[in-house]
């Protein structure tokens, strides 16, 4: 990935804008190898900035009422407090070669609801990234699975925090993709013909630590017991008929959680069959087949896993009676946002979700991280 000097340098300022993400299927599988798919959607990060003289970073933030400002007089730089994504993207860029002599300065605005699950952070540093790259003395324009790789360094890597690159490439690449990360990462992009998507923000803080330390560490344990009893168990290639053979060797919320895990994988696999078809056919997508696929696993997200929240299961419940046809929780859980699918009616059901206490997006899926002067211009006949 090394940098190289490009013809044209950015003396004009860059504008670049990254979408949220909301997680289709897969929810609580990635840190078991499983699968997911996730789909950009139309809230966004916009970063617009420029090169100036003075070695430093001053980044404007008004929907935070913040500043950022750090000098790059002394590179690489120490971190200031945990996740301190503006200064570790740079240390990143520098190991992979990039220079910076001189400052840039700009503006963050965002659409994406905070720290409620929808990659907030990963939109900001694929931004972020994607200014820096151009900005540099030695710019170069780098493609989506550079920014995404990048992004997870930064975030993930940097920080010593738990998560998988979900997130880094459902922003940056965009659209909907499918993402294994076992035994390698293998990565399929898709532009299914998605209707209208309503998102709903519960207000209700995360709890990630709490979700993660039951539900994953208890999977976790659980197919450890399962393969002491059985060597040849999978999480991907054991029937979910098979798992009532294990009943007996289980607690009753173990075997449920098993099972809840079990039935999302399948559902996963039935939604990638759904989408594949749509892509490779143009097939007409089966609206109300993926909302129920949605609701399906949205059902064991809430009643296996246990991560949802009786404020979110009143918005979902109030979404679906006013029209959508299937939705969920999204991301980690015990908090954050719910999402439905709703191709028609989308107005009466973010209404309807607002009537609940949710504040509520009307959103659709979207391209990933984009320059806006070069969209501006690749759209001028």
């Amino acid at each position: 990935m090394g940098p190289h000097p490009q013809p044209s340098v950015h003396t004009q300022p860059v504008s670049i804008s990254t979408p949220g993400r909301i997680c289709l299927f897969g929810e609580h599988q990635d840190y078991l190898g499983l699968p997911v798919i996730a789909a950009a959607i139309s809230c966004r990060i916009h970063i617009t900035a420029e090169r100036v003289d003075q070695p430093h970073v001053r980044l404007n933030l008004p929907d935070i009422n913040s500043q950022e400002l750090f000098s790059l007089a002394s590179l690489p730089l120490t971190y200031q407090h945990d996740r301190d994504y503006f200064r570790s993207a740079i240390n990143v860029l520098l190991r992979k070669g990039f220079q910076f002599s001189t400052g840039i300065e700009g503006k963050v605005r965002g659409e994406i609801p905070i720290n409620a699950g929808t990659s907030s952070s990963s939109a900001l540093l694929v931004s972020w990234l994607n200014v820096l790259t151009r900005l540099a003395d030695n710019p170069q324009v780098l493609s989506a699975h550079q920014l995404a790789e990048l992004a997870y360094l930064a975030e993930v890597l940097e920080f010593g925090e738990p998560g998988g690159m979900m997130d880094h490439y459902a922003t940056a690449v965009g659209g909907v993709i499918y993402l294994e990360s076992k035994p390698a990462i293998r990565l399929e992009s898709y532009q299914p013909a998605l209707g209208t998507f309503v998102l709903g923000d519960s207000g209700e803080p995360k709890d990630t630590i709490g979700i993660l330390g039951r539900v994953k560490h208890g999977m976790l344990r659980i197919v450890k017991q399962l393969m002491a009893l059985d060597s040849t168990f999978s999480l991907h290639t054991t029937d979910s008929a098979a798992i009532s053979d294990f009943k007996p060797y289980l607690s009753k919320d173990d075997y449920i959680l098993l099972k809840g895990n079990m039935d999302n994988r399948d559902i996963l696999r039935e939604a990638l069959a759904l989408i594949q078809q749509t892509h490779d056919s143009e097939t007409p997508l089966d609206d109300a087949k993926l909302g129920q696929l949605l609701t399906d696993h949205h059902t064991n997200l809430r009643d296996a896993q246990q991560i949802s929240t009786p404020k979110i299961n009143r918005m979902i419940d109030a979404a679906l009676a006013a029209g959508a046809l299937g939705g969920k929780i999204n991301g980690s859980g015990g908090g954050g946002c719910m999402f439905v699918y709703a191709p028609q009616k989308a107005e009466q059901v973010a209404e309807a979700i607002e009537r609940e206490g949710g504040r509520a997006y009307i959103v659709t899926v979207a391209e990933g991280t984009t320059d806006q002067a070069e969209l501006l211009n690749s759209t001028i006949p």
